[in-house]
């Protein structure tokens, strides 16, 4: 019975590490057209209309690229999808009991994103690792940051560059200009709480933030 078991056992992460290599794989080419969070909030807010429309990278306003990793994740480009200084910063921070601080990358919050859910639990965390490890092994910085933009929620039903932009600024994603962009990155914290447009007094301070650091990061090279 115990063979058995751990046969049963075995065949079921076995089968698991094929099927989400494979979808990572997929995912390396194709759109992906849904998410786990969509569905949940679907169920959660059933009366909103869901709003999604994937564009390719060239599609969206290298503003928008360099406002995301300007509030987000300022060392992309650079880690391997694990920002070790941020950790160890948050940590100190946390144990000081300051204000709980964060520090997922571009290439963790895409892996929650697409493949898994938002509850906070070690399983979810180090489900999480797995497939940051994963996105990061196969997928080039700009598919994932293409994947980013156009799978985050941007707004209560706004999903992506592009419904993002038709929904607070009525243009498309590749002609947002930097305080638009910027606009955009500062909700992203709390999206369905904030407002892009017209902005609070709070989010006029972060986009301007935001702003800044997208002119001290300069032209994104991949």
């Amino acid at each position: 019975m115990i063979k058995k078991l751990f046969r049963f056992i075995f065949k079921i992460i076995g089968w698991f590490l094929l099927i989400s290599f494979l979808l990572v794989l997929i995912y390396k080419w194709l759109p992906v057209p849904y998410t786990p969070l969509m569905a949940i909030r679907y169920f959660e807010h059933p009366e909103e209309k869901l709003r999604h429309d994937w564009v390719p990278m060239e599609k969206i306003s290298q503003n928008l690229q360099l406002a995301v990793i300007g509030s987000e994740d300022q060392n992309f480009l650079n880690h391997n999808g694990f920002d070790y200084k941020a950790i160890q910063k948050a940590i100190e921070s946390n144990n000081k009991g300051k204000r709980t601080r964060g520090a997922s990358t571009i290439s963790q919050q895409t892996a929650k994103n697409v493949f898994l859910w938002p509850q906070r639990n070690w399983f979810r965390k180090g489900m999480e690792v797995y497939f940051t490890f994963l996105i990061e092994l196969t997928w080039s910085k700009e598919r994932i940051l293409e994947v980013y933009l156009n799978s985050i929620e941007m707004g209560k039903g706004i999903y992506g560059a592009e419904a993002a932009a038709q929904a607070w600024f009525g243009k498309s994603a590749a002609k947002l200009s930097p305080h638009e962009a910027a606009a955009i990155a500062a909700i992203l914290p709390n999206p369905r709480e904030y407002r892009a447009n017209p902005a609070s007094n709070y989010i006029q301070q972060r986009k301007s933030w935001i702003v800044r650091q997208m002119y001290n990061l300069g032209k994104l090279k991949f």
